[in-house]
């Protein structure tokens, strides 16, 4: 569950940076340094949502799904105790 936790806190923080620097482009849109952070943060982003919905499964629910079913599989995102 740790490992699950610490991920997670990742990805967060990973999407906020990200939020941060879209909206900085949004009125920056030549700031080249900028945009290449935000292209190396959202790689990794979905490198981590990858890695999170392989290990814990879905993360989102607009994802594809394997067989079965796997947006039900608990712990459910907004389940989890992030004080552990």
């Amino acid at each position: 569950m740790h490992d699950m936790v610490a991920m997670l806190r990742q990805i967060q923080a990973i999407q906020f940076a990200a939020i941060e620097l879209h909206l900085y482009l949004n009125t920056h849109p030549r700031d080249q340094r900028a945009l290449e952070e935000y292209n190396e943060l959202v790689c990794k982003l979905e490198q981590l949502e990858a890695e999170y919905t392989e290990r814990y499964g879905m993360l989102y629910m607009l994802q594809q799904s394997g067989f079965p079913w796997e947006w039900n599989r608990e712990p459910w995102p907004w389940d989890i105790n992030y004080s552990a």
